[in-house]
């Protein structure tokens, strides 16, 4: 059996490998991480000397201790399968391992869970709960909110979108996603509107707070900044908290926006676009559609409804 410090040097090339060759972004970069530090721990934990010494069942009890002790939902559970999954690769591809342990482990497809969507009617009460009673802030976060329902935006991109990747002139804004990978998506007039009205009102204000360190950044917080990744959730949270919701999160506005496509008839593949999305397989969880609209298309378009 190894020491724990074996792993060490092997983890932090791994780390370097996704963030540098891979170039994914730092978020994932760091989920990549805190998920690899759970499955030291818990090896540890269990009596194996680390993760070089794990084998098939070690990394099996593992999946089953997140869900049992942990009771972590199956999309996280997948998402530490994904990293378990890359880094014994990654270190059977260069040889650090003989063999790879990971390589048997089963896909999680039937842990898939359908996101959370706000209804239509929801979602507005949402979008326009942020007003004047709630601070001098109030419009940025219209902005914010109605950006990210409108292009289907993760709580990240739409704290990193520039001021050149806003083009107001065509109704698109350029995103920066997973990977680095940029996309380009429309935006309808509301979102236009709000954010215009926030570059003209508000921006220019925060503006003088900063000595211009906002990194050309479009959405800026109190102090002139760039808007964090946590400021997003913290922001979303209050306005559901104010219209009497719970358990609402940023990525619920990018589930509701595909959804919302989706079930006014978009087609997937645009759809997938849209997210940016490498794999259809990960858009077609978006196709829950409820039974009466599935009811409605047949008689809609079946030649004998």
């Amino acid at each position: 059996m190894q020491s724990p410090s074996s792993s060490v040097q092997p983890v932090r090339d791994f780390i370097a490998y996704i963030r540098v060759e891979a170039g994914l972004s730092a978020a994932t970069v760091e989920a990549y991480q805190r998920d690899i530090k759970d499955l030291e721990q818990d090896l540890h934990a269990n009596g194996v000397g680390g993760i070089m010494d794990a084998g098939p069942a070690d990394l099996a009890d593992h999946l089953r201790r997140l869900h049992r002790e942990k009771s972590l939902q199956p999309t996280s559970i997948a998402r530490h399968l994904a990293t378990i999954r890359v880094l014994y690769r990654f270190l059977h591809a260069n040889r650090r391992l003989p063999a790879d342990p990971a390589r048997l482990l089963e896909r999680p497809t039937r842990w898939r869970k359908l996101p959370g969507v706000l209804s239509p009617k929801q979602m507005k009460l949402l979008l326009e709960a942020p007003s004047s009673e709630h601070g001098q802030m109030w419009i940025r976060d219209r902005a914010m909110l109605e950006l990210m329902y409108a292009a289907g935006l993760r709580a990240s991109e739409v704290g990193a979108i520039r001021l050149n990747e806003y083009h107001d002139d065509l109704g698109l804004v350029t995103v920066t996603g997973k990977g680095q990978k940029q996309r380009l998506v429309p935006i309808g007039t509301p979102a236009q509107e709000w954010t215009s009205r926030y570059l003209q009102d508000l921006r220019p204000r925060l503006m003088r707070f900063n000595d211009g360190r906002d990194d050309h950044r479009l959405l800026l917080s109190f102090t002139g900044k760039p808007l964090e990744r946590v400021a997003v959730w913290q922001i979303v949270r209050k306005y559901a908290a104010i219209v009497g919701m719970k358990d609402v999160h940023p990525h619920m506005l990018r589930h509701s926006f595909a959804t919302h496509l989706v079930t006014g008839g978009a087609d997937l593949r645009v759809v997938q676009e849209l997210l940016g999305h490498a794999d259809i397989g990960t858009t077609q969880v978006y196709t829950h559609v409820d039974r009466s609209q599935l009811r409605e298309v047949v008689k809609t378009h079946h030649p004998r409804p």
